[in-house]
């Protein structure tokens, strides 16, 4: 079984303290100086018997390939896959559903910086491609920030993903900027948004399959904001909905 690089500081710390899947041991830069997190890691892993072994920085360097690893490397077993369905047929009754369908993002930093504001916005489940764009990297993981050990990943086609989300009586939302002012559109209780990918956008395919589309009005003549920054202001956007008196 291969293992997944777990590279930073706060990744480590969060992957070590949600203890969803097994840490086999942890690297430490020798040179690092004593820093709360650390000592953080060096508890946890020490309560988890997690092995920590003090290294040379350019072992981590080879290590992470010239990645940002602030030091700390961790190999964990890899998170328990899990399929829409079956995280549909998990939610409790009564409780509303937020799922985000990410389709294709290319680029790793995207992707991590969507799943970071999935975890602070209540997202249930992030769908991505089983075979386009970026998958659950190291740096996807890194730059979520430990949101990964938080809210699935589900690796699926965007269509697959739709039946079981139109059975469990979700509305589908598209990101698109030919779409209605999000402000606009009622966007309250059990709900799958879909992003397109950098550049391209929403498909056509798959903005047909959608109950609505929804855009952020923009200011002056810049035309699209980045993928991330527009799922973190509509995430937020549905929060603050759902938050309104009924």
């Amino acid at each position: 079984m291969s293992l997944d690089a777990i590279e930073g500081r706060n990744p480590v710390v969060e992957c070590l303290a949600r203890a969803r899947r097994r840490v086999i041991r942890v690297w430490i830069d020798v040179g690092a100086r004593p820093d709360p997190r650390i000592a953080r890691i060096e508890a946890l892993a020490k309560a988890a018997g997690v092995p920590v072994e003090r290294v040379l920085r350019q072992a981590l360097d080879r290590t992470c390939e010239g990645r940002v690893h602030n030091g700390v490397v961790a190999w964990a077993e890899p998170l328990e896959a899990t399929t829409t369905a079956r995280l549909l047929a998990d939610v409790p009754p009564g409780k509303d559903t937020f799922l985000v369908l990410a389709d294709g993002l290319e680029y790793e930093h995207n992707l991590g910086a969507v799943l970071r504001s999935a975890l602070g916005f209540g997202v249930d489940g992030l769908i991505v491609p089983t075979r386009r764009g970026a998958g659950l990297t190291p740096v996807v993981q890194r730059v979520a920030m430990g949101a990964a050990e938080v809210v699935p990943v589900i690796h699926e086609g965007m269509f697959a993903a739709l039946r079981p989300i139109r059975d469990a009586g979700l509305r589908v939302v598209g990101a698109d900027a030919a779409g209605r002012p999000a402000n606009e559109v009622d966007l309250r209780g059990s709900l799958a948004l879909i992003l397109g990918a950098e550049g391209r956008g929403l498909s056509p395919k798959l903005a047909e399959r959608c109950d609505d589309l929804v855009s952020i009005p923009m200011a002056g003549a810049l035309e699209s904001l980045n993928v991330s920054v527009a799922a973190a202001i509509l995430m937020y956007e549905k929060r603050r909905q759902d938050a309104l008196p009924r």
